[in-house]
């Protein structure tokens, strides 16, 4: 290899900081410490060291095994399980973005209002039921949007990601200093090791999907395996400085967070509200008034409607590029002269407008409503992230038939039984996150309990029946 060509190989800092892009967010820290308080920096070393850090190493030897395949984890089945599971794999990547697609409009009016008018009150003022349906209109515009091909918004978008991503890092910062340098006062007055400290009780293990929900997503780095100077050597590297810099952002931007709020009088819009809030203060510390509250929100605006027009699209082309007629109706499959999946449009709009208006009908409160759909994401997004065990787990069943530059563990007994480690885990938090995070056993509660066991079942069970109808449309024999 000459020096040109060595020169074009990612370096294990390349890899480190984009992961770290794709993966980390400020909503992130925000949304854990409104489940868990100060408690939640325990939570975050335990869940990247047990969790995090294997997950990504063995996202590194199946994007180092199969690099020549463009589906992702849907590909990493096909190879180690079949064609049906990958169906199965691809679907639900496409599938669980429903309810995220459900929350981004929401998420839209909260910056706008947060930007024309520096309060939350605007989200307030108007009913739930219009208000859902203002969302139901801004999700049908922007599919239209995407369905014109525009990429404009997305451009615009990848500029305001960044600049919301570079904010984050400038909160964490400017929060922890402000003590030193303002004389701001602590929120939460005690910070003993006792405040830090989580009661491992069902209510903690209920909270445990949002923490998955957050470090998830490593496999989109997958691809870039190969394009490292030495995979075996600098991809891990790259990994375990992700993990560095995920726990440094964790668990400063959660003390940070302490010292703005009460752990112990957590805000109940801090969920909706809480990173405007963060921005607001940090401004009133610093003599600011409320510009980086408004930058924040301004830049958050783009960067929700670019991901609301870019998950719209994306995940289903996806889905429709993995899948076969032996699985999925002609119908869906077809596009038009734009390349559009006109039915696969049709039935996001069907199965978002349900997830945007049903709930309105059990849940009459507008924080409510967001953070159970909030909560609903962080059960169905990781379902995504079982697939990705399960074709480690049949790696290590296959080692003999496959090679791979960089391998997690040497020994294969020992690598399925971290991936079914994870695999577990998983599971396990997003069956706990199906529990309402409410003290009362009101209908309210019962409400949301039977919205969050059932969503994923018709999900998941959408991509079981499509099958069977491309089935029974054949003609027999």
């Amino acid at each position: 290899m000459n020096d040109n060509e060595m020169q074009k190989k990612l370096r294990w800092y390349n890899i480190a900081l984009m992961a770290f892009i794709s993966v980390w967010g400020f909503g992130n820290v925000v949304n854990n410490y409104a489940n868990q308080g100060l408690t939640v920096i325990t939570s975050w070393i335990l869940i990247i060291a047990l969790y995090f850090i294997p997950y990504t190493l063995m996202v590194g030897q199946l994007g180092s095994t199969f690099k020549d395949s463009k589906g992702g984890v849907s590909s990493w089945i096909k190879e180690t399980m079949g064609p049906n599971i990958a169906y199965m794999a691809a679907w639900t990547y496409w599938v669980v973005h429903v309810p995220y697609l459900a929350q981004k409009p929401q998420a839209i009016l909260i910056a706008l209002g947060w930007a024309f008018t520096g309060s939350g009150n605007l989200i307030k003022e108007i009913s739930p039921v219009m208000l859902q349906f203002m969302t139901l209109i801004i999700f049908v515009f922007f599919l239209w949007i995407a369905s014109r091909g525009i990429t404009s918004l997305k451009q615009i978008g990848t500029v305001a990601g960044i600049s919301v991503f570079v904010m984050s890092l400038l909160y964490i910062v400017m929060a922890v200093t402000a003590p030193a340098l303002t004389g701001a006062t602590i929120a939460t007055s005690d910070m003993s090791i006792k405040s830090f400290i989580p009661d491992f009780n069902f209510a903690y293990f209920t909270t445990l999907s949002m923490l998955v929900f957050a470090v998830g997503g490593a496999e989109k780095i997958s691809p870039y395996v190969n394009d490292t100077r030495n995979p075996g050597r600098e991809f891990p590297r790259g990994m375990l400085t992700l993990a560095i810099m995920v726990a440094i952002c964790a668990l400063l931007g959660s003390f940070a967070m302490g010292m703005m709020f009460d752990s112990n009088n957590i805000p109940a819009d801090l969920k909706m509200n809480g990173q405007y809030y963060a921005f607001q203060i940090l401004g009133d510390y610093y003599g600011l008034g409320n510009t980086l509250m408004v930058i924040y929100a301004i830049a958050n605006t783009l960067a929700q409607i670019s991901a609301l027009a870019f998950s719209i699209d994306a995940p289903l082309k996806v889905l429709l590029a993995d899948s076969s007629e032996k699985h999925i109706p002609k119908s869906l499959l077809k596009i038009n002269d734009r390349g559009t999946p006109v039915n696969g449009y049709i039935l996001t709009l069907v199965l978002v407008g349900i997830l945007i208006m049903v709930p309105v009908i059990g849940i009459g409160e507008m924080n409510s409503l967001f953070n159970w759909l909030l909560d609903l994401n962080s059960i169905v997004m990781p379902l995504r992230y079982l697939f990705v065990f399960l074709a480690f787990m049949a790696l290590m069943k296959l080692s003999d038939k496959f090679t791979s530059e960089y391998r997690f563990v040497k020994n294969n007994k020992i690598g399925f039984a971290i991936g079914l480690w994870c695999f577990l885990f998983t599971a396990f938090a997003c069956i706990m996150g199906m529990f309402p995070k409410m003290e009362a056993f009101t209908s309210e509660w019962y409400f949301q309990l039977s919205l969050n066991v059932i969503t994923p079942f018709i999900l998941l069970g959408l991509g079981l029946i499509l099958p069977m109808l491309v089935k029974l449309k054949q003609p027999r024999k």
